[in-house]
């Protein structure tokens, strides 16, 4: 069963990835990735808050080292990862999952990203500039995950994988 997962998860951060390259859209100043985003979404419904945070911080590190990411991945990713995950882990729905990873990517690692990004990126950007992108591209992924998960919650893909 670990086996599994492990590559249940390998797959999901190999699809982050590759997502993150290929699906994209303008969100005022920056870039929209909602793959990452949606799978955030499934990895928290599948896995669990814990895994899920792995999945985005790996995927983090995939896209930073092959350069398609910034180091804005870690805190939008994995804060999303792990809010949507608590909340399915409480509350069971796949819809609180999404309101976690919009609330915890779009609105708390945003207002996270302005002193991460004077630290680590010496830019000197206030909230406003990070909150706009950050929770368009949450909520257009968040969404798509709710469309994935509900579809395969109706095949019983996700039971299985679980």
């Amino acid at each position: 069963m670990k086996t599994k997962k492990l590559i249940l998860m390998a797959m999901f951060v190999a699809i982050g990835v590759a997502g993150s390259a290929f699906v994209y859209f303008p969100a005022g100043i920056a870039r929209a990735y909602p793959i990452q985003h949606a799978i955030n979404v499934l990895a928290a419904v599948l896995f669990g808050p814990g895994p899920a945070v792995l999945i985005a911080f790996l995927t983090g590190v995939v896209r930073i080292l092959t350069g398609t990411g910034s180091l804005l991945a870690f805190p939008g990713g994995m804060i999303g990862a792990l809010l949507a995950g608590l909340m399915y882990a409480k509350f069971g729905k796949v819809w609180l999952a999404a309101i976690g990873e919009v609330v915890g990517t779009g609105i708390i690692a945003s207002l996270v990203a302005v002193p991460y990004a004077r630290i680590f990126l010496g830019t000197e950007f206030g909230a406003l500039f990070f909150v706009p992108p950050f929770f368009i591209s949450s909520l257009s992924g968040a969404v798509l995950g709710v469309v994935l998960a509900t579809r395969l919650m109706k095949t019983d893909t996700i039971k299985v994988w679980q």
